[in-house]
């Protein structure tokens, strides 16, 4: 596979070389098919092997400093996840149908499970996943997801979305803070005027689009707006071209504020407080790259979904970079001797993936 790597100076002491993808379309489609062929075949049960056929590519194709990574989780691991996930579905769906009350003790049990399923989910695909033959690992507790996810949604909601950025910071710190690479932590520190300049462009991108909406509404039907809005564009009412529009400028808003905030938290990541990551999506990049690739699958029927994929993958890898402070080969051996890769027979057989 060829390894294409480039280099960002920044100061005069500092460089960083960006990650690499070296997959391709035509490749992934042989794999694509045949998951989506066995997946139907039967029943939905090969589509835990079908993630782990996927993974093992992309992770594969995926090059850093010269080095891939590696997808270790077994198929089985992920189905066993998955049944009791749905089999515990199954079963409060049963009780809160024979008896309609228990569902005001099921509700909140379940929105209380959820911190611990993506907890586990976290550790469970950070320990799947290797480097140059050293195991991430995810250290994370409940009480930590418990605040990043339920505390900050409630957050979110009460305040209307203005305390965002600070769930937003709070979810992001849980995940970089608890991940290990070998024994050596990772640790972010992004500040929070940073998240709230990414909302405020989102917000602004919204409000710009919902005005160049209703601009065009008026000048197609040359009337007022509120005649515009009862009018008609053919067999479509200007009503669901409002929704439709609606829909495109929120999903473009959305993506705005997603490459954003990549870039702020993995910009201000560090592994073993030494080492730097930096990402640098373009915004309106990102975005057409992200709303092509839905217009191209649907426009197939599904069949360019392999090219989608890549085409994203690749554009992600060339946009993250990291910055090693020394020599990589002497830095991998000192998180080896360590014990960073002693853990990994264990790490083989611990946990399922519950798809959060």
């Amino acid at each position: 596979m060829a390894v294409v790597e480039k280099s960002y100076p920044v100061g005069e002491n500092r460089s960083f070389q960006c990650a690499s993808f070296g997959g391709n379309a035509k490749e992934y489609f042989g794999i694509w098919i045949v998951n989506v062929l066995l997946t139907i075949v039967t029943l939905g049960v090969y589509s835990a092997w079908a993630k782990v056929r996927r993974n093992r590519y992309f992770y594969g194709n995926t090059a850093l400093l010269g080095h891939t990574f590696e997808y270790h989780a077994k198929g089985k691991q992920i189905f066993i996840g998955r049944l009791i996930v749905f089999g515990f579905l199954i079963v409060t769906q049963i009780v809160t149908t024979v008896a309609p009350l228990a569902a005001l003790i099921v509700t909140p049990l379940l929105i209380l499970a959820f911190p611990w399923f993506l907890m586990r989910g976290l550790r469970f695909n950070a320990r799947v996943t290797s480097y140059r033959n050293v195991r991430f690992d995810f250290v994370g507790t409940y009480g930590g997801a418990f605040k990043a996810i339920f505390l900050g949604g409630l957050v979110t909601i009460f305040s209307v979305g203005i305390l965002a950025p600070i769930a937003a910071r709070w979810f992001y710190r849980y995940v970089f803070d608890n991940l290990r690479y070998g024994d050596r932590p990772f640790s972010t520190n992004p500040t929070l005027g940073a998240f709230y300049k990414a909302l405020g462009v989102a917000i602004a991108v919204a409000l710009i689009g919902l005005v160049v909406l209703a601009g065009l509404a008026f000048a197609i039907s040359g009337t007022s707006p509120e005649a515009a809005m009862s009018g008609s564009m053919g067999r479509v009412s200007v009503w669901h071209w409002a929704i439709i529009g609606f829909v495109i400028v929120y999903a473009v808003a959305g993506l705005f504020y997603r490459a954003m905030v990549r870039n702020i938290v993995w910009s201000a990541t560090m592994i073993d407080r030494r080492h730097s990551l930096l990402s640098d999506l373009s915004r309106r990049r990102y975005a057409w790259i992200a709303i092509s690739n839905v217009i191209v699958t649907f426009a197939t029927l599904g069949l360019m979904r392999p090219w989608a994929a890549v085409r994203l993958q690749r554009y992600l890898a060339e946009h993250t970079a990291i910055h090693v402070d020394g020599d990589i080969g002497v830095v991998i051996d000192q998180v080896r001797s360590s014990g960073g890769v002693i853990s990994a027979e264990y790490l083989d057989v611990d946990g399922f993936d519950f798809g959060f």
